[in-house]
């Protein structure tokens, strides 16, 4: 490890054990005599980390801040004076393993892929400061699983070139495959922000051809190139009433409002979800659920009650009723049919 994971790892010992034997820093650091002694040296005198030599303990550990000296104590030692501490964060052992599970959360949501080779470094450095071996890292990643059935994985190059765009506030030019059409289109945008949702990426972002809020699948872009203009600036506020405010993935007004009754059946589970920010639930005498929420294109509704069956009714509006009674009839009419 380098000098700052060891600088690291000397604060993250101590502070765990309360006090250390120079023996026993030797031995967790893999380093020489000599270095130890350059590392303890450099901590106090360079940077003014409170590390004294206790000889009672025959061990170091932090030295008691002095009253109204403003350093900042944890678990009884402490780590500062006149509150100062080391550059970059500091982490417990406990908030180191909480990140490592938390990279492995991220692996899992991007499928391994794109964001988990970035933050590779930082699981190595992380590795370096709790001082655990390949195989112990290894053996906390397998109590980690991440399920994503129906991943729609988005190309390399496509989402660094988005967040390069996004970051630098600049725009892009896209060449986009909208499913629905079955055509490409060339589009030019100003990125908002970029959305995971359901297993795949969106981006949030203004269109100058429509010259209003759209959000694009990543995953349908076949084409992305930064371009020199600024992006467009529009108010986070603005971005989320108009794409924020109607049901799932499907933003934009003017708004609906669903009616939707559950059976007591499915009533214990739906009542536990958020199917919207801005949702009403009531519980009935019977164990069923009234559960009233907004919404704008009602295709991602529809396809989340159908998956409810006979467990769920549509009370109102009656076009949204009529569109689930239409799927609901064309699946029956499809399972009437020979197989093939």
């Amino acid at each position: 490890m380098d000098r700052t994971e060891r600088f690291y790892r000397i604060e993250l010992l101590i502070r765990d054990r309360g006090q250390v034997s120079f023996a026993d820093l030797q031995d967790e650091l893999e380093v020489s005599r000599a270095t130890l002694k350059r590392d303890l040296e450099y901590l106090r005198n360079r940077m003014d980390v409170p590390i004294v030599y206790d000889r009672e303990c025959n061990g170091y550990r932090f030295e008691a801040a002095p009253a109204g000296a403003g350093g900042r104590a944890q678990g009884g030692a402490a780590k500062v004076r006149a509150g100062r501490e080391l550059p970059g964060v500091w982490f417990s052992e406990r908030e180191i393993h909480a990140l490592l599970t938390m990279h492995q959360l991220i692996a899992g949501l991007d499928g391994g892929g794109i964001l988990a080779r970035h933050l590779a470094p930082l699981q190595d450095k992380l590795q370096a400061m709790l001082g655990a071996g390949e195989a112990e890292v290894r053996e906390l990643m397998k109590r980690v699983r991440i399920a994503q059935p129906a991943r729609r994985p988005v190309g390399l190059q496509c989402f660094e070139r988005v967040g390069a765009a996004l970051l630098g506030r600049r725009r892009l030019a896209l060449l986009y495959y909208t499913r629905s059409k079955r055509a490409e289109s060339s589009r030019v945008v100003s990125p908002q922000r970029l959305v995971h949702y359901r297993n795949t990426w969106y981006l949030d972002a203004w269109c100058h051809a429509q010259d209003g809020l759209r959000r694009f699948a990543l995953d349908a872009v076949r084409g992305a190139d930064l371009l020199d203009q600024r992006a467009r600036d529009v108010a986070m506020k603005a971005v989320e009433a108009e794409l924020d405010s109607g049901y799932g993935i499907y933003g934009g007004r003017p708004l609906h409002q669903a009616s939707l009754l559950f059976a007591p059946a499915a009533a214990a589970w739906v009542a536990a979800e958020v199917w919207h920010v801005d949702q009403r639930q009531t519980l009935l005498p019977d164990g069923s659920l009234r559960l009233s929420l907004p919404y704008s294109d009602d295709t991602e509704l529809v396809m989340d009650l159908l998956r409810h069956g006979p467990d769920v009714q549509v009370l109102a509006p009656p076009e949204l009723r009529e569109r689930v009674v239409e799927r609901l009839r064309a699946a029956l009419a499809a399972y009437t049919q020979p197989a093939r």
